[in-house]
């Protein structure tokens, strides 16, 4: 009796650990299929939106001053960001949409005016002059509402900071433009490309090769190896565009390399910096609006940080 009950606890063992096995095998199969299938999905969807990019650098030079391609892709993107940053926030400290609409859209105006109007003048000084414009109508918006104490300051601040991060740094990007030429579409390649160059680096470095973690709290995904992979691809791309592309702006290795570490670290940061409102707002992803990316904002967050960067290497 005792043989035959040790018999069958053998045998219940083996079937609990086959069982448990299939349950395994199949759980990481099917991890693994929805890690291809989303590597399918970012590979065509990169594909496009690397060609739409191509394309408005190639029509946008010919239409001098005036680039409506460049202007329309980016006012497009600004306010489809500026949607998704009031998304994220809470009915009570969410400042009003029309407000951020039109702060948005203003700042990106005012980058062409000075390049396409009579009166010309300095760009900055018009992007600056509604900045504080924008300052100044959010503060106005909350007096003329104002009925008892509540979030009135943090409305304020915020949609001065959606105005700052989706229209103010963007406006770094389209003064470059204004080089001129096969000047200002190697500017504008340089600006684009090598932060996301230096992402699709770190994502199969990390991918592959990460086992340190990076940042554990605000992307856990992040791996050191993934970090350094992603500048090496970041400098290759800088080294690509500038001896390869229309025009030379960066002078000599020294430069290049520089041009490529300083501007893939300042992308990582805005990577960052999104994963940080995300966090913060309870969120995984912006929107669902890009097909294996996320939102707009999960597309455009590492090249608003690396923009006055790569303003600062470029004019």
């Amino acid at each position: 009796m005792i043989r035959i009950a040790l018999v069958r606890a053998a045998t219940v063992r083996e079937r609990t650990w086959a069982v448990a096995h299939s349950l395994t095998f199949a759980a990481r199969t099917g991890s693994l299929d929805r890690a291809e299938d989303m590597l399918r999905t970012r590979l065509w969807m990169g594909s496009v939106l690397v060609a739409v990019a191509v394309a408005v650098l190639v029509i946008d030079q010919r239409l001098d001053p005036w680039y409506p391609f460049l202007f329309l892709v980016v006012l497009g993107l600004s306010l489809a960001a500026c949607f998704e940053l009031l998304g994220l926030l809470g009915p009570e400290r969410r400042p009003p949409a029309w407000l951020c609409y039109t702060a948005v859209a203003g700042l990106v105006v005012a980058n062409w005016c000075a390049h396409v109007l009579p009166t010309g003048g300095d760009p900055w000084h018009w992007v600056l002059g509604t900045f504080t414009a924008v300052t100044v109508s959010a503060f106005l918006t909350e007096m003329a509402v104002f009925r008892e104490p509540g979030y009135s300051v943090v409305r304020i601040a915020l949609a001065v900071w959606i105005a700052a991060y989706v229209g103010l740094l963007p406006s770094f990007l389209m003064q470059l433009r204004w080089l001129g030429g096969d000047r200002g579409t190697a500017a504008l390649a340089l600006t684009i490309f090598v932060p996301k160059c230096g992402d699709i680096g770190a994502y199969f470095t990390g991918r592959f090769l990460g086992r340190h973690r990076m940042t554990p709290v605000l992307s856990p995904k992040k791996t050191w190896e993934g970090l350094a992979g992603g500048l090496a691809t970041a400098v290759a791309a800088a080294a690509g565009i500038n001896y390869l592309g229309p025009a030379p702006l960066l002078a000599g290795v020294p430069a290049v390399v520089g041009f490529g570490i300083t501007v893939g670290l300042a992308g990582v940061l805005g990577d960052l910096a999104e994963s940080l409102i995300k966090r913060d707002c309870g969120q995984k992803d912006a929107s669902q609006a890009v097909p294996g990316f996320g939102g707009v904002l999960d597309v455009v967050d590492a090249i608003l940080f690396a923009a006055p960067v790569a303003y600062l290497w470029l004019r």
